[in-house]
């Protein structure tokens, strides 16, 4: 769950809603697995221009230093992730969101025949980035090859060439359909979302349809006081079953969440 707007209090955004973050981790109804219980991750803008980031192996359900901490933290945008391993270890480096510099980044899916892929996108990471490399995942590689070519300044091109680089490798070493992706990033000012697999049989991403428009239908909702204008969110499931709130991202799409400007793009690949 991505989350930009007016700043809110992050228990507004984890527990309250009918089917919340917290709720999907124990009852996921349209993820790759029913049960997101190998840790979690939230991160959020508070003072200065550096996220800070709270992460844990606990299911998200079972962690009360999450309850206390989302009673107290107020933030315009704020990331939450609950994790289901692919493969690689259940420990804290390995919960999203991923952090670099004034950047955070989570993705849902998988970088299939990554253990064959491994060494060939590890060593293309630029060096002054390698070291910062904390975990083992998939997920975390994905993105040092985003700031390897370029996120900081072209968002939608850097994923192009990194998911390119992917796919190109991939095809190397004989795997069928490398990408599996839906991804959200952010640099504490704009939201950057992507949906997009190999196989164009990507997981499920979903945008917020404007304030306004939600409270026209369904006055009868007081949380929707809650919300600015300029309130938007991105989910892998509806927070709540509320019709015309939500719009699903078109397979093969990347989004743009910012102050007065929302956009959606086709997404393709490009071979570095």
């Amino acid at each position: 769950m991505a989350y930009s707007g007016n700043p809110i209090l992050a228990e507004d955004l984890l527990f309250r809603p009918v089917h919340s973050l917290i709720d999907q981790s124990m009852h996921s109804q349209l993820g790759a697995t029913t049960t997101n219980g190998d840790g979690f991750g939230i991160g959020w803008y508070g003072e200065g221009t550096q996220p800070a980031v709270f992460k844990n192996i606990e299911p998200a359900w079972n962690d009360q230093n999450l309850r206390e901490l989302a009673s107290a933290v107020r933030t315009p945008l704020f990331f939450a992730h609950v994790r289901a391993s692919t493969g690689t270890a259940v420990q804290r480096s390995n919960c999203h969101p991923f952090r670099h510099d004034r950047w955070l980044w989570m993705h849902n899916g998988a970088l299939r025949g990554f253990r064959a892929m491994k060494r060939d996108l590890m060593t293309a990471v630029e060096p002054a980035l390698f070291t910062d490399i904390e975990g083992s995942t998939d997920s975390e590689l994905l993105f040092f090859l985003a700031l390897t070519f370029g996120l900081p300044d072209d968002p939608f091109g850097a994923v192009a060439r990194a998911v390119g680089f992917v796919e190109d490798v991939g095809r190397a070493h004989d795997v069928a359909a490398p990408a599996q992706m839906t991804v959200a990033t952010t640099d504490g000012e704009s939201m950057w979302f992507f949906r997009y697999s190999s196989e164009r049989q990507t997981r499920t991403l979903f945008y917020s349809t404007e304030v306004s428009k939600v409270r026209e239908l369904h006055p009868e909702v007081e949380a929707l006081g809650l919300l600015s204008e300029e309130a938007r969110f991105v989910v892998s499931e509806p927070l709540r079953d509320l019709s015309g709130a939500w719009n699903e991202v078109p397979e093969s799409s990347a989004g743009v969440v910012r102050p007065g400007h929302d956009e959606i793009r086709p997404f393709q690949p490009i071979s570095p």
